[in-house]
C-alpha cells in the first residue's frame, strides 16, 4: 500500500513539475554527496562547494532535468546564494554575472546573429546549392567540401569561432536545409547531424595545425620555450609544418569515422546535382542584399585573418568580438537584416545565458584555487609515482586534454595548466624526447575541444542549433578525441623523427 503511495506521488509531482522529477533527485543526490565528502586538504570549504556545484550542474545537463538554460540560471542562483565566491550575496552575484561581458561569448552571440542573414537573404541557400552542385552526389563528399573550407581558412582566421561557428557553421546550415534536414521538422539526421559533426570536429584539427589557427596558440609557443629553457621554439613555420602531416591524417580520416558513428539518412543523391544547377539558374544572379552579405563576410574574414595589421601595423589589430560586432552593424544599418531579426534570434541568447554560466563556473573554478591544486596534486603524484617517464608523457598529455571538462575555454584551460605540466614533463622526460613530447602536448592543447558541448566558442554556436544531441556530442567527441591523440602520436611521431626532431 505504501509504495502505491509513493508511486502515485511521485507520478503526480513528475506530471505537475516542469522538470524531470528523477533526473532532478539524482542530480540532488549528487550535490549533497559531494557536500558530505571533507573538504580535500588544499581547497577552502568554499572552494569545494564551487566544484560540487559545478559537477551538480554538469550532471543536470547530462541529464537534460530541465533545458540547458534554466540549468545554468539554476548554478547562477546557487552559486549567488551560497556565496561560495565571495563574502557577501553582493559580491557573489556580481562573480556570478561577470561573464556576461567576456569579449568571447559576446563573439558567440553576434557569430549567430550574423549567421540569420545569410537565410534572410538567401545567399546562405545560393552557397549550399553551389556546394551540392559540386559534391552533392554523396554526403559524405559534402563532408569533406566542409572540411577542406576549413583548411583553406584556418591559417588566416586566429578566432576558431569565428571561423568555424561565423563562416563555416552558416554554410554548413544552408546546405542541411537544402536538403530538407532541419531539426524544427524532426529531419536533422536526413544529412545535418552528420554534417554538423564534421563542422565542428574540422575545427580543433585545423586550430591544432597553424600557429594563427586559434587565439591561445601564441601562449603555448610562449610555454613551451620557457618549459624548454628556450631550447625549442616554435615558429609560424615550424609549427606548420610539424603538425602539417598528422593534421591532414585527421583530416582525411575524419569524415569517415563521424560517417560510420552518426551515418546520415541521405547517403547517395544522384539527383541532387541536378536539382541544385536547376535552383542556382532559378536563382538568377545575386540580389543586392545577398552582395551586402557577401561583402560584409569578405570584410570580416579580411579583419579576422588581421590583414589591416600586417599592411599598416600593429595600431591596426582588432579584436575578433570588436569585428563580429562591426560586421552585424553593417548588416543591420543597410537592412539586410533587421533589429526584430536580432531580437528573435533565440538560439543566440539561450547560448548567452548557458554558456555564460559555464564559463563563469570554469572563471572561478580558476580564481578560488581548485585548478593550481589539481594541477599541483597531479605533479606531485607523477613525480612520486615512480613510473618509467614513457608513461609519465603519456600520462601527462591525456590528464592534461581530459581536464578539459573541467573548462568552457581552450585559453583559460592553456593559461591555467599548461606551463605546469611542461615544466614536470621536461624535469622528468629526457631532454633528447622534450620536443615530441612539447608537441603532442601542443596538438592536445586543440584536440580537447572536441570532448564538451561547451569545450571552446565554436561548440555553443554548432551545438545550439539543434543537430546533435547532447549524448551523441560526448560520445563522439570522446571517441573523435582519443582517435586524433592517437593519429599525433603515430604519425606525428614518425613524421617529428623524420623532420629530426628526436
Amino acid at each position: 500500500m505504501l509504495f502505491e503511495r509513493i508511486k502515485a506521488m511521485f507520478g503526480y509531482f513528475s506530471k505537475a513539475v516542469p522538470f524531470k522529477l528523477g533526473p532532478a533527485l539524482v542530480a540532488t543526490a549528487v550535490l549533497v554527496a559531494l557536500l558530505l565528502v571533507p573538504t580535500p586538504e588544499g581547497l577552502t570549504p568554499k572552494a569545494w562547494g564551487l566544484v560540487a556545484i559545478f559537477l551538480t550542474t554538469i550532471v543536470a545537463i547530462i541529464l537534460k532535468v530541465m533545458p540547458i538554460g534554466v540549468m545554468a540560471m539554476m548554478a547562477i542562483v546557487i552559486i549567488a546564494l551560497s556565496q561560495v565566491t565571495s563574502t557577501s550575496s553582493k559580491g557573489a552575484i556580481a562573480d556570478a554575472l561577470a561573464s556576461f561581458s567576456n569579449p568571447l561569448i559576446w563573439l558567440i552571440v553576434v557569430a549567430i546573429l550574423i549567421s540569420r542573414g545569410l537565410r534572410k537573404t538567401g545567399l546562405g541557400n545560393r552557397v549550399g546549392m553551389i556546394f551540392i552542385a559540386l559534391l552533392g552526389k554523396r554526403t559524405l563528399g559534402i563532408g569533406y567540401g566542409l572540411a577542406i573550407c576549413e583548411l583553406i581558412l584556418a591559417p588566416f582566421t586566429p578566432s576558431n569561432t569565428a571561423r568555424g561557428g561565423g563562416i563555416v557553421h552558416p554554410i554548413m546550415k544552408s546546405i542541411a536545409t537544402a536538403f530538407d534536414s532541419d531539426p524544427v521538422k524532426g529531419t536533422q539526421g536526413k544529412v545535418g547531424t552528420y554534417l554538423a559533426l564534421v563542422n565542428y570536429h574540422a575545427n580543433p584539427i585545423t586550430s591544432a595545425m597553424f600557429l594563427t589557427a586559434t587565439a591561445p596558440n601564441p601562449l603555448v609557443v610562449d610555454y613551451i620555450a620557457r618549459a624548454t629553457n628556450q631550447t625549442f621554439q616554435l615558429s609560424w613555420t615550424t609549427w606548420a609544418l610539424c603538425m602539417v602531416l598528422p593534421g591532414l591524417i585527421c583530416l582525411l580520416v575524419m569524415p569517415l569515422v563521424l560517417y560510420v558513428l552518426s551515418p546520415p539518412q541521405l547517403k547517395v543523391t544522384p539527383d541532387a546535382v541536378t536539382i541544385a544547377q536547376a535552383e542556382l539558374t532559378r536563382m538568377g544572379p545575386l540580389a543586392s542584399k545577398e552582395k551586402v552579405m557577401l561583402g560584409t563576410f569578405a570584410l570580416l574574414l579580411l579583419l579576422w585573418a588581421n590583414v589591416p595589421a600586417m599592411l599598416f601595423g600593429t595600431a591596426f589589430t582588432l579584436d575578433p568580438t570588436v569585428v563580429a560586432f562591426v560586421g552585424l552593424f553593417v548588416l543591420i544599418i543597410t537592412g539586410t537584416i533587421d533589429w526584430n531579426d536580432v531580437l528573435s534570434e533565440k538560439s543566440a541568447w539561450d547560448t548567452l545565458v548557458w554558456f555564460g554560466a559555464l564559463v563563469m563556473m570554469a572563471d572561478q573554478l580558476n580564481k578560488v584555487g581548485v585548478i593550481a591544486w589539481f594541477s599541483a596534486g597531479m605533479n606531485h603524484a607523477v613525480v612520486a609515482s615512480g613510473l618509467g617517464w614513457e608513461l609519465i608523457a603519456v600520462i601527462l598529455v591525456l590528464v592534461f586534454v581530459f581536464s578539459h571538462y573541467l573548462f568552457a575555454s581552450t585559453t583559460a584551460h592553456i593559461s591555467a595548466m599548461m606551463l605546469a605540466f611542461l615544466g614536470v614533463g621536461t624535469q622528468i622526460i629526457p631532454a633528447d624526447y622534450w620536443v615530441p613530447f612539447a608537441l603532442m602536448m601542443t596538438a592536445g592543447s586543440a584536440i580537447m575541444m572536441t570532448l564538451t558541448h561547451y569545450a571552446t566558442g565554436t561548440s555553443p554556436i554548432i551545438f545550439g542549433s539543434g543537430y546533435v544531441t547532447m549524448g551523441k556530442w560526448w560520445g563522439i567527441g570522446l571517441v573523435m578525441c582519443v582517435l586524433e591523440l592517437l593519429i599525433f602520436a603515430v604519425v606525428g611521431g614518425f613524421w617529428w623523427k623524420a623532420l629530426g626532431y628526436w
